[in-house]
């Protein structure tokens, strides 16, 4: 030990249980177990040494990062599962996202705030289920609703009480939902959404995002990401693409200049990035609100990510900008499959059957729409989400956790992002404020720092945007800053 510390069996223990059983580095543990100021300089400067004799150096040929060999050497249990997966999964995995660099941790339980591998390695987790799990993992009302309808049927296939009574608690919570129709997920959503807005208005044309994620159906899987020219999949035909008209966030003089004479269906827009945590300005939101309402047009928030997230009410809510069409999901199946679109009664109507005909209504349906154990986890979890203290506790920690990232980057040209109880750090200076931007980050450094992390016992999908749930605490949040300052110590500015 270059900075041996005293000699306390106490802490030898805890330090070598820490360090070699779970392969994780909790400097802020460690140094508590000292009480002389001496004893906690020694504490540092051993924590320090251990990670400075972890140099993050450039993948390359022959070369292998120190970062991904301490993984590697952790998760060998997972690595062996993730080599079965690749075989009869293509990928590996069911969401292209999941397979970050070098390989995924193999998940098998999962409690509160906290994940279990395969090899045993806890994780405090900011991921939450891709932001899914705002009480975290198997909260105990949700459990126990679940449970109780489970014992009932997992599933009916025709018309059930549940589903009037988590549209009914939507509708009391979201300020512009009259209505309410269920859907599977997020991307059904969004796909019922815009036709819902075309089958409403006459028109086919839409206004979609720059860096806006809706799904991945044609009309709205387009310009993800940049260079916005080339098609973020193989398999869409440009010619579905002709009706969507790709426009610049956060810049609404841009995106009257490229609707200049187009009559659309609607626009569609994320009131916060899902690629960056990057807030919409309210200006600007206020601006495609009133533009709407001129060319008659319908506003659609996604709020599949920020819905139920930033406030009881939304980001309509945080924001104070109203939608026409609400596209939710995640947080409102309480860690079961789900979205939903919500909206005036007006609009909402045009998928009635008993209103229209089929020429002139909006279809929907879906096998498991409107499940029975969906409906009750989303019912449990949106009355918890009644008490304006989760968001105070939740948003709360959110802000400290910007501040205390930014603090530690200070001098390295780091940006943080987001809104409430979600955070994503930029490996660029200067404002964010579309996926531009974001992209001009050192998406490499954002890698090994999220795995970094995970190396210390801390999780967030690398390169992805982080969240916080109900059952996350102060000292969680302590721990991402002081693993964070570890990491930033090691950057040259």
């Amino acid at each position: 030990m270059p900075y041996p510390p005293p000699p306390n069996l106490f802490f030898r223990y805890y330090f070598s249980h820490h360090l070699d059983s779970a392969g994780a580095f909790r400097r802020a543990a460690c140094v508590a177990l000292f009480s002389s100021s001496s004893q906690e300089m020694h504490a540092r400067k051993y924590l320090k040494a251990k990670v400075l004799n972890c140099q993050l150096k450039r993948p390359g040929r022959g070369q292998v990062s120190s970062i991904v060999e301490e993984y590697e050497s952790r998760t060998k249990k997972s690595a062996e599962l993730y080599a079965r997966a690749k075989n009869i999964m293509p990928g590996g995995v069911n969401h292209n996202i999941r397979a970050f660099k070098p390989y995924p941790f193999c998940v098998v339980s999962a409690n509160g705030n906290v994940l279990v591998d395969a090899d045993g390695n806890k994780y405090v987790d900011f991921w939450n289920g891709h932001g899914a799990l705002i009480l975290g993992h198997n909260y105990p009302s949700v459990v126990k609703a679940v449970m109780a309808q489970v014992e009932k049927s997992s599933h009916y296939g025709t018309f059930n009480e549940n589903e009037i009574m988590l549209a009914e608690q939507i509708c009391r919570m979201l300020p512009s939902a009259e209505m309410v129709r269920f859907t599977n997920s997020g991307t059904e959503a969004a796909m019922y959404a815009v036709r819902l807005a075309r089958a409403y208005t006459g028109r086919t044309k839409i206004g979609k995002f720059e860096g806006c994620w809706h799904g991945g159906f044609n009309d709205v899987h387009v310009g993800t990401k940049p260079p916005f020219d080339r098609l973020p999949s193989a398999g869409l035909p440009r010619s579905e693409l002709r009706n969507t008209i790709l426009l610049p966030y956060n810049d609404l003089n841009g995106v009257r200049r490229r609707l200049r004479g187009e009559k659309l269906a609607c626009i569609i827009v994320e009131p916060m990035l899902g690629q960056g945590c990057v807030p919409a300005k309210r200006e600007f939101l206020e601006g495609l609100r009133d533009l709407c309402e001129r060319s008659g047009s319908l506003l659609i928030f996604d709020e599949v990510i920020t819905g139920f997230r930033l406030s009881k009410g939304g980001a309509q809510e945080y924001l104070k900008v109203r939608p026409d069409v609400t596209i939710l999901g995640k947080i409102i199946g309480g860690g079961h499959p789900v979205g939903a679109i919500a909206g005036p009664r007006e609009i909402m109507q045009r998928m009635d059957p008993s209103k229209y005909q089929s020429d002139q209504l909006a279809y929907q349906g879906g096998t498991f729409c409107g499940n029975p154990v969906t409906m009750v986890a989303g019912l449990e979890t949106l009355k918890v989400l009644e008490d304006r203290s989760v968001y105070d506790h939740i948003n709360g920690l959110g802000a400290r956790a910007r501040r205390g990232i930014s603090e530690a980057f200070e001098g390295k040209n780091v940006t943080v992002t987001g809104l409430g109880s979600t955070f994503y750090v930029h490996f660029k200076g200067g404002e964010v404020k579309n996926v531009k931007d974001v992209f001009k980050g050192d998406m490499d450094m954002l890698w090994r720092y999220g795995l970094f992390l995970i190396n210390n016992g801390i999780f967030g999908l690398p390169t992805h945007f982080n969240n916080i749930s109900y059952v996350h605490t102060q000292e969680n949040i302590t721990n991402l800053i002081e693993a964070t300052k570890l990491f930033a110590e090691t950057l040259k500015v």
